[in-house]
Protein backbone atom coordinates (compact mmCIF):
# COMPACT_ATOMS: atom_id res chain seq x y z
CA UNK A 1 0.00 0.00 0.00
CA UNK A 2 1.42 3.35 -0.97
CA UNK A 3 1.36 6.32 1.35
CA UNK A 4 0.09 9.68 0.15
CA UNK A 5 0.15 12.51 2.67
CA UNK A 6 -2.96 14.64 2.89
CA UNK A 7 -1.14 17.86 3.65
CA UNK A 8 2.43 18.87 4.32
CA UNK A 9 3.08 19.28 8.03
CA UNK A 10 4.98 22.39 9.13
CA UNK A 11 7.44 22.49 12.02
CA UNK A 12 7.52 25.50 14.35
CA UNK A 13 9.91 28.32 13.39
CA UNK A 14 13.55 27.39 13.78
CA UNK A 15 13.07 23.61 13.62
CA UNK A 16 14.11 21.52 10.62
CA UNK A 17 14.24 17.91 9.43
CA UNK A 18 17.66 16.57 8.50
CA UNK A 19 18.94 13.34 7.04
CA UNK A 20 22.56 14.32 6.77
CA UNK A 21 23.73 15.23 10.25
CA UNK A 22 24.25 11.98 12.18
CA UNK A 23 23.23 12.49 15.81
CA UNK A 24 25.58 11.51 18.56
CA UNK A 25 24.61 8.22 20.22
CA UNK A 26 24.71 10.00 23.58
CA UNK A 27 22.14 12.61 22.44
CA UNK A 28 19.99 9.92 20.86
CA UNK A 29 20.02 7.83 24.05
CA UNK A 30 18.96 10.90 26.02
CA UNK A 31 16.02 11.42 23.64
CA UNK A 32 15.05 7.73 23.70
CA UNK A 33 15.03 7.61 27.50
CA UNK A 34 12.94 10.80 27.72
CA UNK A 35 10.29 9.05 25.55
CA UNK A 36 10.21 5.97 27.77
CA UNK A 37 12.47 3.79 25.62
CA UNK A 38 15.55 1.98 26.81
CA UNK A 39 19.08 3.27 26.28
CA UNK A 40 21.56 1.32 24.19
CA UNK A 41 25.34 0.89 24.38
CA UNK A 42 26.82 3.88 22.52
CA UNK A 43 28.99 1.86 20.16
CA UNK A 44 26.13 -0.46 19.15
CA UNK A 45 23.77 2.48 18.65
CA UNK A 46 26.33 4.22 16.45
CA UNK A 47 26.76 1.05 14.37
CA UNK A 48 22.98 0.65 14.05
CA UNK A 49 22.67 4.18 12.65
CA UNK A 50 25.52 3.57 10.20
CA UNK A 51 23.98 0.28 8.99
CA UNK A 52 20.53 1.84 8.50
CA UNK A 53 19.27 2.66 5.01
CA UNK A 54 18.42 6.18 6.13
CA UNK A 55 17.38 8.26 9.13
CA UNK A 56 15.69 11.57 9.89
CA UNK A 57 16.26 13.93 12.78
CA UNK A 58 14.45 17.01 13.99
CA UNK A 59 16.76 19.72 15.21
CA UNK A 60 16.58 23.40 15.97
CA UNK A 61 18.76 25.99 14.27
CA UNK A 62 21.59 27.26 16.46
CA UNK A 63 20.96 24.57 19.10
CA UNK A 64 22.60 21.17 19.22
CA UNK A 65 19.70 19.42 21.00
CA UNK A 66 18.00 16.51 19.24
CA UNK A 67 14.18 16.87 19.14
CA UNK A 68 13.20 13.86 17.05
CA UNK A 69 14.65 10.77 15.43
CA UNK A 70 13.74 7.73 13.35
CA UNK A 71 15.89 5.31 11.38
CA UNK A 72 14.93 2.82 8.70
CA UNK A 73 16.29 -0.56 7.69
CA UNK A 74 15.03 -2.46 4.69
CA UNK A 75 15.71 -5.32 2.34
CA UNK A 76 14.38 -2.91 -0.36
CA UNK A 77 12.04 -5.61 -1.58
CA UNK A 78 9.48 -6.72 0.95
CA UNK A 79 10.12 -5.10 4.32
CA UNK A 80 10.94 -1.73 5.80
CA UNK A 81 11.43 -1.32 9.53
CA UNK A 82 11.24 1.94 11.47
CA UNK A 83 13.43 1.92 14.58
CA UNK A 84 14.00 4.26 17.50
CA UNK A 85 11.09 6.54 16.63
CA UNK A 86 11.32 9.24 19.28
CA UNK A 87 10.28 12.84 19.84
CA UNK A 88 11.04 15.34 22.56
CA UNK A 89 8.45 15.41 25.33
CA UNK A 90 6.39 18.60 25.32
CA UNK A 91 3.74 20.53 23.41
CA UNK A 92 5.20 19.60 20.00
CA UNK A 93 5.75 15.88 20.61
CA UNK A 94 2.83 14.64 18.45
CA UNK A 95 3.76 17.09 15.70
CA UNK A 96 7.39 15.91 15.76
CA UNK A 97 6.26 12.26 15.52
CA UNK A 98 3.91 13.10 12.66
CA UNK A 99 6.56 15.05 10.73
CA UNK A 100 9.07 12.21 11.11
CA UNK A 101 6.48 9.66 9.99
CA UNK A 102 5.42 11.77 7.00
CA UNK A 103 9.01 12.26 5.80
CA UNK A 104 9.84 8.59 6.35
CA UNK A 105 6.74 7.20 4.65
CA UNK A 106 7.17 9.50 1.66
CA UNK A 107 10.77 8.34 1.22
CA UNK A 108 9.81 4.67 1.55
CA UNK A 109 7.01 5.23 -0.97
CA UNK A 110 9.49 6.74 -3.47
CA UNK A 111 12.46 4.44 -2.95
CA UNK A 112 11.00 1.17 -1.66
CA UNK A 113 7.44 0.92 -3.01
CA UNK A 114 5.55 -2.19 -2.01
CA UNK A 115 7.43 -2.81 1.24
CA UNK A 116 5.39 -3.70 4.30
CA UNK A 117 6.31 -1.45 7.17
CA UNK A 118 6.79 -2.34 10.82
CA UNK A 119 7.59 0.09 13.61
CA UNK A 120 9.42 -0.09 16.91
CA UNK A 121 8.09 2.88 18.85
CA UNK A 122 7.07 4.08 22.32
CA UNK A 123 3.48 4.41 23.52
CA UNK A 124 3.75 8.20 23.24
CA UNK A 125 3.83 7.85 19.44
CA UNK A 126 0.66 5.75 19.08
CA UNK A 127 -1.67 8.68 18.30
CA UNK A 128 0.60 9.91 15.51
CA UNK A 129 1.08 6.37 14.19
CA UNK A 130 -2.69 5.84 13.98
CA UNK A 131 -3.18 9.19 12.21
CA UNK A 132 -0.52 8.07 9.70
CA UNK A 133 -2.47 4.90 8.94
CA UNK A 134 -0.74 2.34 11.13
CA UNK A 135 -2.81 -0.29 12.92
CA UNK A 136 -1.83 -0.49 16.56
CA UNK A 137 -1.74 -3.91 18.22
CA UNK A 138 -3.24 -6.07 15.46
CA UNK A 139 -4.61 -9.42 16.65
CA UNK A 140 -3.25 -8.94 20.14
CA UNK A 141 0.39 -8.75 19.07
CA UNK A 142 2.08 -6.65 21.70
CA UNK A 143 5.74 -6.28 20.86
CA UNK A 144 8.41 -7.21 18.41
CA UNK A 145 11.87 -6.70 19.79
CA UNK A 146 15.39 -6.84 18.53
CA UNK A 147 18.32 -6.40 20.88
CA UNK A 148 21.18 -4.30 19.55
Amino acid sequence: MQYFSIKKLILPDGFFVSSSQVPSPKDLNKLLVSCGCEAFPLQKLSLAIQKSNFFFTIQKKFKSKLYGFVRVTSDKGLNANLWNLSADVGNNQNLFYSVLLQATLEKINREMPGCSISVQAPVSSFESLEKSGFIIDPNGIRVMGYKL
